[in-house]
């Protein structure tokens, strides 16, 4: 999905523009160009458009616990798989995907990246409406 403000600097938006980072990854911390999804088990390219390391599958959006207080810093001790559980929008119009861990049940918000698989995002956005019971916490009525 494009960004709302697409081609604008971090700097014209009022955010600081992400820096380029050495992400480590595997089991080991080794370098490499793709890892594996934990949850499709497709090979995954590290690189990412719009976004300086990629931290979530594109085709079904599941993530790594890997992340302590930084994004990119791998210091997370749990290593556990983390569900896409919804989409959240930035006042600026900007999507986050909200992954919940398997294990730990930490939330974390993260940015999708340029490549994501736009059918996934669309499920993901449309799971409220389709579950009666999410749709009356959001305040939708289904039928009305």
């Amino acid at each position: 999905m494009p960004r709302r403000h697409g081609g604008r600097s971090g700097a014209s938006t009022g955010r600081r523009a992400q820096r380029p980072k050495d992400v480590l990854h595997g089991r080991h911390g080794h370098r490499g160009d793709a890892f594996r999804c934990l949850g499709c088990r497709r090979d995954v390219p590290v690189r990412a458009p719009g976004t300086a390391h990629r931290n979530h599958c594109p085709y079904c959006l599941t993530s790594r616990h890997v992340d302590g207080r930084a994004p990119g810093d791998r210091g997370e001790e749990c290593r556990a798989p983390m569900d896409a559980l919804a989409l959240a929008v930035r006042d600026d119009g900007e999507w986050l995907l909200i992954h919940r861990c398997r294990a730990c049940g930490t939330l974390k918000a993260n940015r999708p990246a340029g490549d994501d698989h736009p059918l996934a995002l669309v499920r993901l956005a449309l799971r409220p409406l389709a579950d009666p019971a999410l749709a009356g916490l959001a305040g939708v009525v289904p039928g009305t």
